[in-house]
């Protein structure tokens, strides 16, 4: 039996590879979504959008706004507690909160968020002379805190509320609280095998090993995910429609699902799998209402934070590239001016 599993195991690495079995992944998503969508879309009314938009007050999008800002705040503790991880206590907090939030927004809009979110830390750390292989360890340990924060949370949802998880995933009831149960139990035994010792918390070889935060640690790291996910949905569930009445709980099982499934696709946005996932996951509310919602969503939590984060790099480049060279040219001018001009050689004494 394992020769057949080794067997299989390496036919498997030389004809398909993890990569190539990805991105099929990730085309079947987003061609799934979007037929989901098109087919949630029909007989939807333009006017009725407009006026679910038009009916917001400016109280329920500023609440909402605050919550997606707290969001992003929490955002930026998720490369802080990388660098403290990995024992890179001279990168200041501004540094790590430049990255987390640049290299996430850039590289969720965009899409390929290890290479486009890598490739944006690299720039900023490498000036605080951190290398590629300690933004790896960084991209590693920020994407374990995000996906254990889901983990914990989604797996409380399904056994809360098992039909929320149903209503997406087209499961029984009972097998989605078994689900839960096993992602519960997955974070326990996590958390176990990293307090059984120092020795084995330890992952990869030579330059590229890790040493995964400590029990207490870990639980810390857990909490921030947690804290993260939960200003998300409930600045989604503050912009979803009150009628009929939609508990916390439902709404946050369903939006934990749409974003996973949409970090899967690696769709630029979560573009049309996040969405068409909200609207099957709840098919209680109005259509129209519901996409109202998801577009406001969208506007405070992928389009702003974009455009901000381009500003911000765009203005750290030209100072680092233009303004800072500048400065320092014009500091050695006088410098260069007002020192003394050089003695002419008497080239007949310097026969002499």
């Amino acid at each position: 039996m394992q020769q057949l599993l080794s067997a299989l195991g390496r036919v498997f690495r030389e004809r398909i590879g993890w990569k190539r079995l990805g991105i099929v992944a990730s085309v079947a998503i987003v061609s799934i979504a979007i037929m989901h969508l098109f087919r949630t879309l029909k007989g939807v009314d333009t006017a009725m959008v407009l006026t679910a938009l038009a009916e917001k007050s400016h109280g329920q999008i500023a609440l909402a706004a605050l919550c997606v800002l707290c969001a992003f705040f929490t955002l930026t503790f998720y490369d802080l507690f990388a660098l403290r991880t990995i024992g890179k206590m001279h990168v200041p907090y501004r540094i790590a909160a430049l990255s987390s939030f640049t290299s996430y927004t850039i590289g969720h809009n965009i899409g390929a968020t290890v290479f486009t979110g890598g490739a944006i830390r690299f720039r900023i750390y490498s000036d605080w002379g951190l290398s590629a292989i300690d933004v790896a360890k960084i991209c590693f340990i920020s994407g374990l805190t995000f996906w254990l924060g889901n983990t914990f949370v989604l797996g409380i949802g399904m056994i809360w509320h098992p039909a929320a998880a149903s209503a997406v995933d087209l499961l029984p009831e009972s097998v989605n609280q078994l689900i839960g149960a096993g992602l519960l139990a997955g974070i326990a035994a996590y958390l176990t095998w990293i307090a059984t010792g120092h020795g084995r918390r330890k992952l990869g070889k030579d330059g590229w090993k890790v040493h995964l935060p400590s029990a207490p640690l870990t639980v810390l790291q857990i909490l921030i995910g947690v804290v993260d996910l939960a200003f998300c949905a409930l600045a989604m569930y503050l912009l979803a429609p009150s009628n009929p009445n939609l508990d916390f709980v439902t709404l946050s099982v369903v939006f934990i699902l749409a974003t996973l499934l949409g970090f899967a696709s690696h769709a630029p946005g979560s573009l049309g799998v996040f969405d068409a996932a909200m609207l099957i996951g709840l098919p209680m509310l109005g259509k129209e209402e519901l996409l109202a919602a998801l577009l406001v969503f969208r506007i405070l939590y992928f389009l702003i934070p974009f455009a901000t984060s381009i500003t911000i790099l765009g203005i750290r480049e030209l100072w680092l590239s233009v303004i800072l060279p500048w400065q320092q040219s014009r500091k050695l001018q006088p410098a260069v001016a007002q020192s003394p001009p050089s003695q002419p050689v008497n080239t007949k004494q310097a026969a002499e």
